[in-house]
């Protein structure tokens, strides 16, 4: 089919039973490649249909009024994207992208589970790029999944902005590590660097790798050693 005679189109509020039709009948043909979902087909259909479409960006893609994809934009994210099956690999996927891209012009991230090989295939083949892989646990089905992006137009400042914002929380992470630091020498026999636990500290390292399994223990354990070393010696 002609991608040309393809329609893309905000989604109104009329729309909702048909994305939560798309919705569930995408996932369905998923497979192994997307976790069971923890909620029924009707729950999921009710969740879609009370959309405040105020709040989220919802685009379709028909022909000749029958619906065949659409894509869901919140904020810096591309919450979803889902094509029927009986349309994929006609583009239908392709031109909602699209739209999104043109709709977030400086870049957006979205997260794709791990085990869905063809989505992060669909997504890398069209220049977006994989940043963090997780192990579920923050996500309802606790199956790990992949942080992407499309970096946008000027990709080296959406990528250091990234940056700015994972700094941001490593800080803020520090500064909770430092004040727990200072309070565990309040308790311990030995305070201060002539206390310090090196069976403990490796098994930090070790522990922080599985986060980071890149970097690995040793690298890790240079990191773990001075941050300790830092914080005792602040804490003097």
């Amino acid at each position: 089919m002609p991608t040309e005679e393809m329609l893309l189109r905000p989604a109104t509020p009329d729309d909702l039973p048909a994305l939560a039709d798309l919705y569930v009948a995408s996932r369905a043909a998923a497979g192994a490649g997307m976790p069971p979902s923890v909620h029924g087909d009707e729950e999921v259909r009710a969740w879609v249909c009370g959309w405040d479409l105020d709040a989220r960006e919802a685009w379709l893609a028909e022909r000749d009024g029958t619906p065949l994809g659409f894509a869901v934009v919140v904020g810096s994210w591309l919450e979803m994207l889902h094509v029927d099956p009986g349309h994929a690999g006609s583009g239908v996927g392709s031109a909602l992208l699209e739209v999104v891209k043109g709709l977030r012009p400086d870049g957006f991230g979205l997260w794709v589970f791990a085990s869905n090989g063809p989505a992060r295939s669909f997504y890398a083949h069209r220049g977006l790029l994989e940043l963090e892989l997780t192990d579920g646990s923050l996500n309802e089905e606790r199956a790990p999944d992949v942080r992407m992006a499309w970096p946008g137009r000027d990709p080296v400042a959406y990528l250091r902005g990234q940056i700015d914002e994972a700094d941001d929380e490593l800080g803020r992470l520090l500064a909770r590590r430092f004040a727990l630091t200072h309070a565990v020498q309040q308790h311990k026999e030995v305070p201060g660097p002539a206390g310090r636990d090196a069976e403990r500290e490796r098994q930090i390292a070790e522990r922080i790798a599985r986060h980071v399994p890149e970097l690995g223990p040793q690298r890790l354990a240079r990191i773990v050693h001075s941050i300790i070393t830092e914080s005792l010696d602040a804490d003097l």
